[in-house]
C-alpha cells in the first residue's frame, strides 16, 4: 500500500509490500529527500544481517527467517522480492552508506506470541499492508478493498494498478511524495472507520515502532525516512506518550531467536496463506518493476518466446496484434494502461487461439514465475544446513523451486551418494525428494526421485539440527532414537529399511536389536505380515549396496516361518473389511517370500508358503476373497494345474454358494490390474464358469453383488473389457478351445499362425533392439522374409 504523513517531521513512506509502484515511488522519494537514516518495518534482530543485502551473491527473492532456538519449528519469514519497497530502501541505504535499521517488534516477542509452532496460522493476506511476518488471523477488513469500493471498483487489484502501478511507471513525478501524502490520508480515513481492522496485536507492534522512531529522531533529527506498511502510517504519526507506549509492550512473552537469510521463490510469494505474501502475479510485478519502458510490448515478447520454446507458432505479427488488442481493451474498460487482465485476454485471443491450455503455461512460468533466490555463503546458518549445502555442491544436486525428476544408477558412486543423501533427509523429515516410479526404476540398481525445494525446508533443517551437526550424524541419532521408542513391529522394520537405504551403519545394530525384541514379543500375524515386506526389500537393497545383512536375514526367516504357521487360523471368521485387509497382507507376504528365496537361512521356505496357500484355497471357513486370491497365486506360480483351478472355481461358484461369497472369490481370483482379465481372455473355460454363475444369480440378490463385480472388472484395461464382452456375446463353452467348432477365431485371434507374416516382423524387432546391423537391410525386404 502507499501513503505518507505530511512533510513536517520524519518522512513516513507507507507502502504495499511487494508492490512495484510503491518500490519505484520509494526509490524516487529517497533520491529526492536524501534522508540521514532509513527505518524499515522488520525485526530488529535482523540489523546485523542487513549488510548482506549488498553482497553480489544475494539475489532476491529472499526472506529473513527467524526461529526459536529451543523450538526451531516456531518460525516466521519476512519475504522480500526485487520489487519490494523494503528491499529497494535497504539497497538504496547500503549503496549510499546511510544507516538502515529494522524497527518492528523483535522476533523474540513475535515468535513467543505465535499461536502455531510452525507459524501456520500466519494470516491470509487479503491486505498486503499487514507486516510480512504477522502470525495472527486475517483481518476482516481489506483496506485496499475498502478504498477500491469507495472509488467505485469491484476489483481491489485493478484499482491498485490504475492508481499506483500505471501512474508515472518510471517514478517521474513532479513531487515524488505526493502519492504517499494522498494515500496516507486515505488510510487514516479507513482506520478511523475500522479501527485496528481486526489486528489487536498491531497496537503492540506500533507502540514498539514509535519507541524506535523516537530513539532515531534523537540520534538523527527529523531527517529520517520510515518505510512501513501503509496501514501503520496513521499510528506512527499519532501523538502518544512514551509511558503509554512502554505500557503496551511491558511484560511481553519472549523466546531466544536466531535469524538468517534464506532463498525464497516467486511461487511462494503467490501463496495466499501461510508464509505467502498474497500477491497473485509476482512474475508480472517483477516485469513491471524491471522494464525500463514499453512494459506491455516487452511482456508480449516474453510470452511469445515462451510459447515458441514450447513449439507453438507465434510470429512477430502475433505480438503486434496482441499489443494492439491489449491497448484497445484498456481503452474500452477506461483504464490508463493495459494491465494484467487486458494482456492476458489479448494473449488468449491472439497467441493461444482462445485456448486456456497454453495460457496456463504462461500463468505458471511468467505471471507467477519460477525464480528461486540465492543468499551468500557468509549468511548465518545452523551447522546442519552448512553440511547440507556442502553435500549439495559436492554431489552437484542443486535445490530448485521447479519440480523435477532425478534418475539414479546406484552402481555409480556419485548417484549412490545422492541416493544416500536423499534417504537420510527423508528420515530427518526434510522432504526435498520423494521416491517416484520412473524409467527403469523397477530394478534394484535404479532409483527415481521427484525433487522440489521449498523455503520451508530451511525450517525443517533447523528442526533436524537437534539430532546432529551433519546429515549423517543427525540421521543416525534420529534412527537410534526412533528404534528405541518404536512400539509397533512394522515401525521398526520400516526403520531398518530406511537405515539400509540411507547407509547408516552405526544405527543399524540398534535398530536390529529393537527389531529382534519386537519380533519375539509380537504374536499378531497381521503385524508380522506387515513387517515382512519391508524386511524383504531391505535384504534386496542390502545386496545392491554391499551391506552385511546376515542378522536381518535370520529375523526375516523367523518372521516368515511364524507367518506360515499362524496365517491359516487368522483367515477364518473375518468380515468383508477384515478379509480385504488380510488379502492385501497375503499379497505382500507372497511377494516378500519370493524376494527372500535363496537369501535367508531357511530351506524350503517357498514350498512351505505354497502349502499354506493350498490350505487357504480349499478351506471353506476361509473368506472367499482370500480363497480366490490363494488359488490365483498358486496358478501363477505354476503350483496349481489349470484343471485344478477350474475345479476350485466351479466349487466356489456352485449353486449352493451364497452369491456374495462367490463374488468375493471372483474378486480374489481375477480382481485387480495384475492380469486377471487376460487370464479370462485366454482361458474360455474359466470365463464360461464365471458367465454361467453370473447368469444364474437370482434377481433379488444380483444388486447385492453388482458393486463388488463392478469393482473387480473396472480395474481391467478398456481393450480387455471389450474382448471379454465379445467373448461372452459369442457364448464361450467351458472347455472349448480358442476357436469355435465352425473354425471361426475368437476376437483378436486368427485360426492359425501365419508364419510368413510373423517372420516379416523379426528384422524390424532386431533393428529396434540393436541385435545386428543386417536388420536395417532386412527390414525393407518383402513380407515373408525370414529373420
Amino acid at each position: 500500500m502507499t501513503g505518507a504523513a505530511p512533510a513536517a517531521g520524519p518522512l513516513l513512506l507507507g507502502v504495499r509490500h511487494h508492490g512495484p509502484g510503491s518500490a519505484r515511488a520509494v526509490r524516487a522519494t529517497l533520491e529526492a529527500a536524501l534522508p540521514k537514516a532509513v527505518l524499515i518495518e522488520g525485526p530488529p534482530e535482523g540489523d546485523a544481517l542487513l549488510p548482506l543485502a549488498a553482497d553480489e551473491q544475494m539475489r532476491p527473492p529472499v526472506a529473513l527467517l527467524a526461529h526459536a532456538v529451543d523450538d526451531p519449528g516456531r518460525a516466521a519469514f519476512w519475504p522480500l522480492a526485487e520489487f519490494s519497497p523494503e528491499w529497494v530502501a535497504i539497497r538504496w541505504a547500503l549503496g549510499r552508506d546511510v544507516p538502515v535499521r529494522f524497527i518492528d517488534l523483535p522476533a523474540a516477542h513475535s515468535l513467543a506470541m505465535t499461536d502455531s509452532p510452525d507459524g501456520s496460522d500466519d494470516q491470509e493476506r487479503g491486505a498486503e499492508e499487514a507486516a510480512p511476518a504477522d502470525a495472527v488471523a486475517a483481518p476482516p477488513v481489506d483496506p485496499i478493498g475498502a478504498l477500491a469500493e469507495a472509488a467505485g471498483y469491484d476489483d481491489p487489484e485493478r484499482w491498485w494498478e490504475d492508481i499506483v502501478e500505471h501512474r508515472a511507471p518510471n517514478g517521474e513525478l513532479a513531487d515524488p511524495r505526493a502519492p504517499f501524502a494522498a494515500l496516507g490520508e486515505a488510510m487514516t480515513a479507513v482506520r478511523e472507520v475500522y479501527g485496528d481492522g481486526g489486528h489487536p496485536r498491531d497496537a503492540v507492534r506500533e507502540a514498539y515502532m514509535r519507541i524506535q522512531l523516537r530513539a532515531a529522531r534523537k540520534e538523527f533529527g527529523d531527517d529520517i525516512a520510515v518505510v512501513c506498511g501503509a496501514w501503520h502510517v496513521p499510528a506512527l504519526g499519532a501523538r502518544t506518550t512514551v509511558a503509554a507506549d512502554r505500557a503496551l509492550i511491558k511484560g511481553l512473552p519472549k523466546v531466544k531467536a536466531e535469524l538468517t537469510w534464506v532463498p525464497w521463490t516467486h511461487r511462494r510469494l503467490a501463496r495466499h496463506s501461510g508464509y505467502g505474501a498474497g500477491i497473485d502475479s509476482p512474475g508480472w510485478y517483477g516485469h513491471l518493476f524491471a522494464a525500463p519502458d514499453r512494459p506491455v510490448e516487452r511482456w508480449m515478447t516474453k510470452v511469445a518466446g515462451l510459447l515458441r520454446d514450447e513449439d507453438r507458432f507465434v510470429s512477430s505479427a502475433h505480438v503486434i496484434e496482441a499489443v494492439r488488442l491489449a491497448g484497445t481493451l484498456a481503452a474500452m474498460r477506461g483504464r490508463p494502461l493495459a494491465g494484467l487482465d487486458e494482456t492476458t485476454d489479448a494473449i488468449r485471443a491472439v497467441m493461444c487461439e482462445g485456448s486456456d491450455v497454453p495460457l496456463a503455461l504462461v500463468r505458471d512460468r511468467l505471471i507467477v514465475g519460477e525464480t528461486l533466490g540465492e543468499v551468500p555463503d557468509t549468511a548465518p546458518a545452523v551447522p546442519l544446513q552448512r553440511d547440507l549445502t556442502r553435500l549439495q555442491r559436492t554431489l552437484r544436486i542443486k535445490p530448485e523451486s521447479q519440480e523435477r525428476e532425478l534418475e539414479l544408477d546406484l552402481r555409480k558412486d556419485t548417484d549412490a551418494s545422492r541416493s544416500r543423501l536423499l534417504h537420510r533427509l527423508r528420515l530427518l523429515a526434510v522432504g526435498w525428494g520423494e521416491p517416484a516410479t520412473g524409467r527403469g526404476s523397477t530394478g534394484t540398481f535404479r532409483e527415481t526421485w521427484r525433487l522440489h525445494w521449498e523455503p520451508e525446508l530451511h525450517v525443517r533443517v533447523a528442526e533436524a539440527g537437534v539430532w546432529g551437526t551433519t546429515v549423517l550424524s543427525a540421521a543416525t541419532a534420529k534412527a537410534e532414537s526412533e528404534a528405541v521408542s518404536a512400539t509397533a513391529l512394522a515401525e521398526v522394520t520400516a526403520l531398518a529399511e530406511h537405515c539400509l537405504l540411507a547407509e547408516l551403519p552405526e544405527a543399524l545394530p540398534v535398530v536390529m536389536r529393537a527389531l529382534a525384541d519386537r519380533a519375539a514379543l509380537d504374536a499378531d500375524v497381521g503385524h508380522l505380515a506387515d513387517a515382512l515386506p519391508a524386511l524383504a526389500r531391505t535384504l534386496r537393497y542390502g545386496d545392491v549396496r554391499s551391506t552385511d545383512t546376515a542378522a536381518l536375514g535370520e529375523v526375516a526367516a523367523g518372521l516368515a516361518e511364524r507367518i506360515c504357521v499362524g496365517l491359516p487360523p487368522a483367515c477364518t471368521g473375518l468380515d468383508a473389511d477384515g478379509a480385504a485387509e488380510l488379502r492385501r497382507k497375503v499379497d505382500g507376504v507372497h511377494t516378500a517370500i519370493g524376494l527372500l528365496a535363496g537369501t535367508v537361512p531357511a530351506d524350503g521356505l517357498r514350498d512351505r508358503w505354497a502349502a499354506v496357500l493350498h490350505k487357504l484355497a480349499v478351506r471353506d471357513t476361509v473368506a472367499g476373497v482370500i480363497r480366490g486370491r490363494s488359488t490365483r497365486l498358486l496358478l501363477d506360480d505354476g503350483r496349481l494345474e489349470e484343471d485344478d483351478a477350474a475345479r476350485l472355481m466351479g466349487l466356489a461358484l456352485s449353486p449352493g454358494t451364497p452369491p456374495a461369497d462367490a463374488a468375493a472369490w471372483i474378486e480374489g481370483f481375477v480382481g485387480g490390474a495384475d492380469g486377471g482379465g487376460m487370464l479370462l481372455v485366454h482361458d474360455e473355460r474359466l470365463l464360461g464358469l464365471v458367465d454361467a454363475w453370473l447368469a444364474g444369480v437370482p434377481a433379488d440378490t444380483f444388486t447385492d453383488v453388482l458393486p463388488l463385480l463392478r469393482r473387480t472388472f473396472s480395474a481391467y484395461e478398456a481393450g480387455v473389457r471389450r474382448t471379454l464382452g465379445e467373448l461372452v456375446r459369442r457364448g464361450p463353452a467351458a472347455g472349448a478351445p480358442a476357436a469355435t467348432a465352425a473354425g471361426t477365431a475368437a476376437p483378436g485371434f486368427a485360426p492359425g499362425l501365419d508364419e510368413a507374416r510373423a517372420d516379416a516382423v523379426v528384422p524390424v524387432l532386431r533393428l529396434l533392439l540393436g541385435l545386428d546391423a543386417e536388420g536395417a537391410d532386412n527390414a525393407m525386404e518383402p513380407l515373408g522374409a525370414t529373420g
